[in-house]
């Protein structure tokens, strides 16, 4: 299960269930009541300290700029909703709003959350968002209901007003892209390329593979960095020189 390659900011909050139990077939929309960019959304306390009883965490943050962060990933369930079975099957969006009623967002924070919703729905093979101002048709996903809101299971306002009455208007615009396959141009593509090249250059190596990483490193077969970066054939050709693997040239 992969994440957006959209994203702009990564800081993954402790505050989580892996793996989460159900296949994502679900949209909960929230608003932060609060704006900021991604990465100040990110850093909220209640998302980077671990609190088994009050913590809260969701899969992905947008910002009032349209940066995209992620903060817990789509494998796994966010605490967000008030509601363990519905974040089970949701992917959490928080979109950074304004501090009171309605709490609305920008127009740079709207158009990011449907590029986000598009890609994700595209990934996971949601045909389509399906929108209801009935309570319990969202919570029951009756008549293909898959969106959710906050309210909808705790004594909330969240996703704030504005927001609530533009749900079925961004079912639609999803829906549009992904009926229509929007194609993506060499740009697009390339910026998504760097996105998650980025993304891997920043992990850290995985802990089954950190004792023969630091070998490997001491022996000046790596340099040290971006330990799960792609190789190219070039650097893989000079790994197996420093290894001593290659012939001597000559024929």
């Amino acid at each position: 299960m992969s994440n957006s390659p959209l994203v702009t900011c990564t800081r993954l909050s402790p505050n989580r269930t892996s793996p989460r139990n159900h296949a994502i077939d679900t949209i909960t929309i929230h608003c932060t009541a609060g704006q900021g960019t991604a990465r100040q959304i990110l850093n909220m306390s209640h998302f980077t300290g671990y609190d088994p009883d009050n913590g809260a965490s969701c899969n992905y943050a947008v910002g009032e700029d349209g940066s995209i962060g992620l903060c817990v990933d789509e494998r796994d369930r966010s605490w967000c909703s008030s509601d363990r079975e519905n974040d089970h099957r949701a992917i959490t969006i928080e979109v950074s709003s304004e501090a009171v009623s309605p709490y609305k967002v920008t127009e740079k924070a709207l158009a990011a959350l449907i590029d986000l919703l598009t890609d994700i729905c595209g990934r996971n093979g949601i045909k389509s968002l399906v929108w209801s101002n009935s309570k319990a048709d969202r919570v029951n996903h009756r008549g293909g209901c898959n969106m959710t809101c906050h309210r909808d299971f705790a004594a909330k306002a969240c996703p704030g007003d504005y927001l609530y009455a533009l749900e079925g208007d961004i079912a639609a615009a999803v829906n549009k892209r992904l009926e229509e396959g929007e194609e993506v141009t060499q740009e697009q593509f390339n910026a998504m390329m760097e996105v998650y090249l980025t993304q891997q250059r920043e992990k850290e190596s995985s802990s089954w593979s950190k004792e023969a990483w630091e070998r490997a490193e001491a022996a000046g077969v790596f340099d040290g960095t971006a330990p799960q970066a792609p190789l190219s054939r070039e650097q893989a050709a000079l790994v197996l020189d420093r290894l001593g693997l290659l012939p001597d040239g000559g024929g």
